[in-house]
Parts: structure tokens; sequence; C-alpha cells
């Protein structure tokens, strides 16, 4: 017997589902942004590979290269960013009261950040651990040798945190010493000041390259005490702005995946026939409409300082001040832990 009623209630349902899923608005935040004319994003007040400005006030590492393709993609133009320098307790204030749109300030995903400040992380650009730099002279080949040693800390971290829950652990008594600014706990450290000095690994290498008078007297300890997987933050009840950021991010790591650079992407806009690289260089089918921007908003994000492995390549590889090697931030396909939700 045929059921008349099944095509009446499937057309019922596909009515309902369009009502209940719109193409994307642009967002309050996205709303401020346009009429403002630049993304107000908040970075370090300075941390070699991240965010560093040089002395023409321009502005260097991954976090602000993020930045400018967050601004790339929304605003048609990558240098349309307004860089605000927040330490480590500024940092969470500023974005609460909106005095930044995102926060891409090497900044550590957590449960309490994650559940209780009202912020969503959008996604890990890079994955780090926290370490001890100390000098070579000591002869101390381990942290687990550090027993009533001085450490300098930065106040209001998970790194302040996590020296005391290592050393608790160990059973180790450590004295830390506590600096609110970044800038003031490392230079206290290489005024010998502290024995050791604790931060992401990260932080380390760019500081023992960049700031100690001969960076072969330190050594980086081979404890790796913590995770601290970083990425960019913004501020809850705004969707549409979350998901914005949230896949710019992605678009930067599929372009690396899947062969995209800011050398050959204006090439690929005439000659490809992938369909993955045709979604991200926008001469596929419209993902844009689905975030509230329009069909090149990868391409351009993509454009304004290359795909991932670009970015870190320039800011944090073998060949920059920092001088790291890619590891854990490699691709997933390349023995790293590198992965992106596909962009279609």
């Amino acid at each position: 017997m045929l059921n008349l009623d099944r095509p009446i209630r499937l057309l019922a349902s596909v009515a309902v589902l369009s009502l209940l899923s719109p193409l994307a608005h642009a967002g309050k935040t996205l709303d401020s942004i346009r009429q403002r004319g630049s993304v107000q994003c908040g970075v370090s007040t300075g941390v070699a590979g991240f965010s560093l400005p040089d002395s023409q006030g321009k502005w260097s590492g991954l976090d602000a290269d993020f930045c400018r393709a967050v601004a790339a993609a929304v605003l048609n133009d990558p240098n349309k960013v307004s860089f605000v320098p927040l330490n480590s307790q500024q940092r969470f204030t500023a974005l609460q009261s909106g005095e930044v749109d995102v926060l891409a300030r090497n900044t550590t995903w957590t449960l309490s950040r994650d559940a209780s400040l009202g912020f969503n992380f959008t996604a890990i650009t890079y994955y780090d651990g926290q370490g001890f730099l100390v000098p070579k002279k000591l002869k101390v080949t381990s942290a687990k040798q550090l027993k009533n040693a001085e450490i300098c800390v930065q106040s209001g971290t998970t790194n302040e945190k996590n020296l005391a829950d290592y050393f608790r652990a160990q059973g180790v008594k450590v004295k830390p010493v506590v600096f609110e600014g970044f800038e003031a706990a490392f230079k206290a450290f290489f005024s010998g000041r502290c024995q050791a000095y604790t931060t992401d690994i990260s932080g380390l290498a760019g500081l023992r390259n960049k700031e100690a008078q001969n960076p072969d007297d330190y050594v980086i300890l081979p404890e790796v005490i913590s995770k601290e997987p970083l990425g960019p933050v913004v501020r809850r009840g705004d969707d549409d702005w979350f998901a914005i950021v949230k896949w710019v991010a992605f678009a930067l790591i599929e372009a690396e995946e899947n062969g995209i650079t800011q050398v050959n992407i204006d090439a690929l806009r005439v000659q490809s026939k992938d369909p993955v690289q045709q979604r991200l260089i926008g001469t596929a089918e419209d993902t844009g409409k689905l975030l509230g921007l329009d069909k090149d908003w990868s391409y351009r994000a993509i454009k304004a300082g290359g795909n991932y492995g670009e970015i870190f390549e320039r800011n944090l590889g073998p060949k920059s001040v920092v001088k790291l090697p890619r590891g854990l931030n490699n691709l997933w396909n390349k023995g790293g832990i590198l992965y992106a939700p596909p962009l279609r």
C-alpha cells in the first residue's frame, strides 16, 4: 500500500531544517570589526617566535601572522590589525572587556580557563611543554638535581602552577622567585638572580638564542613537565566569530597538507583541478557563505603569510632565531599531531 504521508513528512522535515540552519550571519563581533576597520589582536609584550615587535614597531611571530591571516579573511587586508600587547595578568581581562577581538598570545588551553572565564579556545596552533633553562657551568643534567635551587618564573601563568606541582610530586624542594612581568623574570635569570628559569620550551629556546650573550653557555634540561596546547581565544556568546577564527586556523593547516603555499597559490587558482585545493583557494563551492564571509576568505588568509608550515619555519623553525624542530607540530601524516577537520 502506498504511504502518501511519508513524502509529506519528509518535506516538512526539510522545511524545519532549513529554518533552523540559515546561512551564517556575520555576528556582532565581525560587525564591530568592519565598522572599526581593524581586528584588535591581543598579543604578548614580546616573545620571540610568537609575537615580538622590531625597532620600527612591526610585529612578527606565529601569533602575529595568525592575526594577519584573520584580518585578511575578514577585512581583505592582512595589515588591518591593531596589535595590543598584554602581560599575563592583563590578557584575560582585555578579552572579557572587549578591548581585543581575539587573544593570540601563546595561551595554554586548560579546563579552568575554558569553563570559567567566558571564553572559547578556537584551535591548537602550537603544541608546547614546560621546561627549564640553566647555565651550563652548573653541570646540571636533570631538573631533579635542582634541589634548593632558586627558579625564576612569571606569575599568573600555568608555568607557576606547574613548577609547584612538579617538584611537589618529585619530593624536591625548590625556591620559586616570582616576577609579574615576562621580561623581568628572564632578565633576573640571565643576571644570575636564579639558578634556573622555567617557561614553555619554545620560550626558553627563543630567550637562549636571542637574549643570552652567549647561547652556548645555557642548556635546556630534558624534562618536559607539562602539556601546553597553545591557541587563539575568543569570548563566548558570538558563535559566528568563534567559527571564523577557528576555521582560519584550520585553513592554514589544510593548505600545508594540500601543497598550497604563499608562492604557488595564485598559479593554483588558474591551474588546479584538485577539489580540495579548489575549495581552499576559492575556485570551487563557496565556503565563505557558511561563515558570513565571501568566497575568497581562505585564499586571502593563506596568501597573507603562507600556510602553517611556512609560518612555523619563518618564526620558529631551525633557520629562525628560535631554532626549533617541528616535532609534535608537524602534520599528522609527517610524524606530528597537527590535524585539521576537512574544509568542505
